[in-house]
């Protein structure tokens, strides 16, 4: 009886693993930390569908840099917002609506749109955070995507590397 049960559960485990396997394989591949202050391999801004992009890094705001802007428009990708300053756990301790507003209209300068999606950086979010952005109309991405996705890193900084990533 105990080996069925054993068989059983082992089963179920590995149906599940095919199971996220396909959906990472169907599903459209990302790439965190986009900016002009961060440099990417193109190879993995062409793989990704989504771009999640830091408004400001190092105190400079995307939107100064409007050939960037362009460059990244022209991509024709799926852009989202990815934190404010891309601090570590930026979003898991209490932000207001001003904290995040600042990020919103970096977003629209530079693109000429307003962002309709947020991953938080790390992934980490209280919930208050998580009304805020509902409260702006975004759709919040955090620790599902990142399981169901391909996520590529453009500073190769993941947990796991991009080579890693593209593999599965």
């Amino acid at each position: 009886m105990r080996k069925k049960i054993l068989m059983l559960f082992l089963t179920i485990i590995l149906v599940l693993i095919l199971f996220l396997f396909f959906v990472r394989l169907t599903s459209p591949r990302e790439i965190d930390d986009i900016s002009p202050e961060i440099p990417c391999l193109e190879k993995y801004i062409e793989k990704s569908d989504v771009l999640w992009v830091i408004p400001k890094l190092s105190n400079k705001a995307i939107s100064e840099d409007k050939i960037w802007c362009n460059y990244i428009l022209s991509l024709n990708k799926t852009l989202g917002l990815h934190g404010v300053y891309h601090e570590f756990e930026e979003f898991n301790i209490g932000r207001d609506q001003e904290y995040f507003q600042e990020a919103i209209n970096i977003f629209e300068e530079c693109f000429g749109f307003k962002p309709e999606m947020f991953k938080p950086p790390q992934l980490e979010i209280t919930e208050d955070n998580r009304k805020l952005i509902k409260e702006n109309n975004m759709e919040l991405k955090a620790k599902f995507n990142q399981l169901t996705h391909k996520v590529y890193h453009c500073d190769d900084s993941g947990l796991f590397p991009n080579w890693v990533i593209n593999l599965f």
